[in-house]
Formats: structure tokens, sequence, C-alpha cells
């Protein structure tokens, strides 16, 4: 098909260097793919070294304890993709010998495995034709077509994946597929591409109609929710502190934090010295507080707002105190807390 034709001529003259398309491996595209999940490339491309350094095979990676995992995913977000990534690990080893499935279907039974990396995986690795959809693609796609159904909308999820396949180069699937990312990255950008150098440019709808900047179309996110954090930060006298595990679901399960009370809005010095020495933790014990940041931090997730402080409370002595100061640096973190500790410097 032309499309395929003039989309594969342009990666062989425009592809980027990048160190998963050195490789066939499974186990290397599956973890630059769940990396670059909700990620850049210049982003993840650190984390990607540090993985495969760390963990040089899925062997290794399913014998590391969880915290390791998520003490080297610190500052990704989405830690959810970390747990997955360590749990699927395990399961190959344990299950399968240390063997990817090696066909879409069986690689979609793996724990955080979804339609997008199994289809690359399947493609790339085993040149399976099964097409990739992402970000880059959809707007590709959308804008070429003149597309304006919804892209996270189910319908939109089935229109697009339907078309993507029409379109695979069934002969080299695994150049198309990285193709088409690659030019959604590179040419056809979300703000301001360079239309008039791109070779599509005579059949794109969106280019021919003036509608670049209205495709792809989504469905507008449903209002961030604001919520109000207060971590206390303890320091005793022998220069020891307090975290604690995040075990319930959501976000930052497994990770670590300074012990956190949560209000129903912003409150000041006072209403807070109020609130902690209500706290069975500080029962009938002298401590000395004080607020770290005067300004507000406000942390942004994908569905909540945290604005956040840090109260920093000093204590003669805290049995419940046991991690030394010095130590800190070891646990994981969500990057919010880690950049209060680089920031405060124990």
């Amino acid at each position: 098909m032309i499309f395929s034709k003039i989309l594969n001529r342009w990666y062989s003259n425009n592809k980027r260097e990048l160190p998963w398309r050195l490789t066939k491996s499974p186990y290397y595209i599956w973890l630059s793919e769940i990396i670059l999940q909700q990620t850049q490339i210049k982003q993840g491309l650190p984390y990607y070294e540090a993985f495969i350094e760390e963990f040089p095979s899925v062997f290794h990676l399913a014998k590391a304890k969880e915290s390791q995992v998520l003490k080297l995913w610190q500052g990704l977000g989405y830690y959810s993709r970390a747990r997955n990534l360590h749990a699927t690990a395990k399961y190959i080893v344990e299950e399968l010998k240390g063997e990817f499935p090696n066909n879409y279907k069986e690689l979609l039974k793996l724990k955080g495995v979804g339609d997008y990396t199994a289809s690359a995986i399947a493609s790339i690795c085993f040149n399976e034709p099964t097409a990739v959809v992402d970000g880059n693609v959809y707007r590709v796609l959308s804008r070429y077509f003149g597309i304006d159904t919804p892209i996270n909308s189910s319908k939109g999820a089935k229109e697009f994946k339907q078309l993507a396949q029409k379109l695979i180069d069934k002969k080299n699937p695994a150049d198309f597929n990285q193709a088409i990312m690659e030019f959604g990255a590179v040419q056809c950008k979300p703000q301001n591409p360079d239309c008039k150098i791109c070779p599509f440019k005579n059949n794109c709808i969106a280019f021919n109609e003036n509608r670049i900047n209205e495709l792809p179309v989504k469905i507008k996110p449903n209002k961030a929710v604001k919520k109000y954090f207060n971590f206390l930060v303890i320091i005793s006298k022998n220069q020891k502190t307090i975290l604690e595990k995040r075990k319930v679901k959501g976000i930052w399960q497994n990770l670590y934090q300074f012990p956190l009370i949560e209000t129903s809005s912003e409150i000041d010095f006072k209403e807070f010295q109020t609130i902690i020495k209500e706290q069975d933790l500080f029962e009938q014990i002298e401590f000395e507080l004080s607020l770290y940041n005067e300004d507000v931090i406000i942390h942004k997730l994908s569905h909540q707002h945290l604005h956040t402080k840090f109260w920093i409370v000093n204590v003669e002595n805290l049995e419940e105190a046991k991690i030394p100061i010095s130590e800190i640096h070891q646990y994981p973190v969500p990057i919010l807390i880690g950049n209060f500790i680089e920031s405060f410097n124990f």
C-alpha cells in the first residue's frame, strides 16, 4: 500500500538510533515498552539503561526484591507499572521457564501487558502483523484520514485499531509499527508540526482542510480532585525518623512516605499543632514543630492534585522512630517525597 511505502521510506531516512532498536530480544523490547508508557523517550532512556545494567535478564529482574525495582523506578510515576513489571518477570521465570510468549494472544495474558505492548512485542520480536496504536499513532491516523472520533472512547479505540491493522505492512510489521510511532513523535508532533516537509501533505485531510490543531479529538477528563497532604518529618535527637510503607491500593502502593495527615483543606500552624497533639504518636511527648515550606507544594497527578506541606517535628526521643536518617535514601519513595529529601539535605 502507498501509505506504508511512504512511511517506511521516511523511517529509513529519519529514525533515531535507540538501544532497543538494536535487538529482537523480547525482554529488552518488553522493558522498553513498559518504561515508555506515559513517558517521553528523553526521560525514559536513562531508566531503560539503568534497568538493563542492574537487571540484564528477566532472571535477574525476577530475583530482585520489589523494593529494589521501585527504587530504580523512582521518578517515573505510575508505579503500578513497576509492580507489574516485577510480577510478570517472576511469572515468566517461574511458570514459563524464562521464555516469553511468542504471539499476541499469549502476550496479552501477562500482567501489565495490554493491546499496545503485546502488539509491539509480537511484531518486533516475532514478526506477527499486529498493529500498535499509541498516542502517536492516533495522531497520525486521525489527521491523515480526518477522523474526529474521540481517541479516548471505546468506539475510537476500536476504529483506529482496525484502521491500523488494515494499513500494516504484513511482510515487515516490525518496521511499520516503529515507523508510524516514530513519525508521530518526530514529524507529526502534537504542537506545531512542520507540515511543509511532510511526505503525506498532499493527501492529509487535516493539512488540506486546515484542521491540524483540531485533531485528534479527545474527550475532556473529569476535573482533578484536590487533596491536602501534611507530612510529618520526625527527627529525633539520635537522628532517627519514621517512614511508613503505603500498603493500600492506589497511588504509591508499596512506596515509603513520612507519616501523613490528610485534611479537608489547607490549614495553618495553630490548627495543625492542635491536630498533632491529638495523635497517639505524640502523647505525653514534648516536640518542636515548624513548617518547612511556607508556599504549599502542588503535586499534580492524573486525577488528583496534592496540596502538600512538610512539617518538621523535632523530638527528644521517640520509640517509633527507628530509621537512621543516614539510610533514608535507600528507601523507594514517591518523587514528591524524594524531592523533599534532596532539598532538605538532612
